[in-house]
């Protein structure tokens, strides 16, 4: 049995949903840290209170794929439910976020619109991996990135829509979050749901009984590979990484370095813990979700291995701009740290702008990604845009000019489109259809890890190399862009 190939209007349909998905997300990543700093955020601890976001994602995205594969509703189906449940979710927390009276509750928010988010967003990757044959696979992603883009613009730009076109004040009373930026979120609530449920009404999804069979006829190689996965191994696995988080947690401790470290030492403790207490379980012949999700991790196919890298350095770049664009345009270009000034609002409001540019340009690009990788190949496709991704973020240390901006804005909204298509395609093509919303989710580590790392150590290094001089996380990001293209040549697809 194979799957039917979709209409191109079936396609729209199924990934209609990502539009207000992202503008949930385009509102978050353009405007968190500005609403952080409004409240009282230093500049230096912007990373650490991001770190809600990545966390967040870290432990949802896979238990939710885990569950998305084992469930179905009568009515609704698979990955549909939690679209729904996360729709309503975010939208209820996007209107919440612009009214937080106080900084812990804005990070507390942020923890929950997130997660929410995830909630919504996991199951969408796995849904064109369920539906989709494989020659229709990089087409369905491509159209998600459409959306983004899409949704990114629009949602990324509102604030500058509603105090340059409608004539709203972008200034407040200090501790106070502009109006501009209150109304984007309430309208990015209300797209959210309406997107979602669009999805949600106007497609469907095969049976269990068809999924048993596509699973009958693709059993791949990754059965092999799980025989692999001896309990000595993962409790080597995990005595190893908690025997380094232990040990860079002291050297932290006994240099005074910074606090924000803690976290990613730390973490690297618990994980080597989590791999130790499931390989002990396994021994005991328990078999359980946790078990499973803990296992799994380490029977990733060898094509799913060499995307992590590629994801990880493009992840550590885009956070990088997410967390310090706008501390670093403001600063560098509009040369104002004053948050509740006119000069410094005007700075975030085009920031926000610039990055509704991004999501444009990825949209615009989405289509033009397929026809190059069919006439080159996909690692080659992503070098190339990851390169001018790269490049584009390396630029802002050098211009003046904030107009200019919209031209380094082009060759990251470029590796933007590549990002969220090109490594999907090649990964679903090596999962197993009964496990492809797990992996999915697990796939997701490669993007949170990197926004951990980015959390853990930015800090600390504008701190201790660049006089806490934001542009320069800016600069680092694109190097490890550039890096993330390279690392592509050796994915086998």
């Amino acid at each position: 049995m194979e799957k039917r190939k979709l209409s191109f209007w079936e396609i729209w349909n199924m990934s209609f949903g990502f539009l207000g998905i992202q503008f949930g997300f385009a509102l978050q990543n353009a405007n968190t840290s500005r609403i952080f700093e409004t409240l009282g955020a230093e500049v230096d601890n912007l990373a650490v209170y991001w770190l809600a976001a990545p966390v967040t994602g870290l432990i949802i995205q896979p238990i939710i794929g885990y569950f998305s594969d084992r469930t179905w509703h009568p009515k609704l189906g698979r990955r549909r439910p939690y679209f729904l449940v996360g729709a309503i979710l975010a939208s209820i927390a996007l209107c919440l976020m612009p009214n937080s009276p106080i900084l812990w509750m804005a990070i507390g928010v942020l923890w929950i619109m997130d997660a929410s988010i995830n909630v919504s967003m996991e199951p969408f990757r796995a849904f064109v991996g369920d539906n989709l044959p494989e020659k229709q696979r990089t087409l369905g992603f491509s159209m998600q990135t459409f959306f983004i883009g899409i949704g990114g613009f629009v949602g990324s730009s509102l604030p500058w829509v509603f105090s340059n076109w409608l004539g709203i004040s972008s200034e407040a009373p200090e501790g106070v979050i502009p109006d501009t930026v209150k109304y984007s979120f309430y309208f990015g609530g209300a797209a959210f749901l309406l997107a979602v449920l669009w999805t949600v009404l106007r497609s469907k999804e095969y049976s269990p009984e068809e999924f048993e069979a596509f699973e009958e006829q693709e059993k791949s190689t990754l059965e092999e590979n799980q025989q692999q996965v001896t309990t000595k191994k993962q409790s080597g696995l995990g005595i190893g990484m908690m025997l380094l988080g232990l040990i860079t947690t002291m050297g932290v401790v006994y240099y005074e370095l910074k606090q924000d470290l803690y976290i990613l030492t730390v973490g690297i403790a618990i994980v080597g813990l989590l791999f130790l207490l499931a390989s002990f379980l396994r021994s005991k012949k328990t078999e359980n979700g946790f078990v499973n999700i803990m296992t799994d991790l380490l029977r990733m196919p060898e094509t799913m291995k060499q995307l992590a890298f590629v994801q990880f350095f493009s992840w550590f770049a885009m956070f990088s701009m997410w967390i310090y664009a706008t501390s670093g345009v403001t600063s560098h270009i509009y040369n104002t740290t004053d948050a509740n000034s006119e000069l410094y609002n005007e700075g975030a409001d085009w920031v926000g702008f610039l990055m509704g540019i991004k999501f444009l340009v990825a949209a615009v690009v989405a289509f033009l990604i397929p026809v190059l990788a069919k006439h080159t190949s996909r690692q080659i496709t992503h070098l190339v845009c990851l390169t001018l991704g790269g490049l584009g973020l390396i630029s802002y240390f050098f211009i003046t000019d904030p107009d200019y901006l919209l031209v380094s804005m082009i060759g990251v909204g470029i590796a933007w489109a590549s990002i969220l298509s090109i490594p999907y395609a090649i990964l679903t093509g090596s999962l197993p259809a009964s496990k492809m919303g797990y992996y999915m989710g697990v796939f997701n580590f490669f993007i949170v890890i990197p926004q951990i790392v980015a959390a853990s150590i930015l800090g600390f290094m504008l701190n201790a190399f660049f006089d806490k001089e934001p542009i320069y996380a800016l600069v680092v990001g694109g190097i490890s862009m550039i890096l993330a293209g390279l690392l592509t040549l050796r994915v086998k697809d």
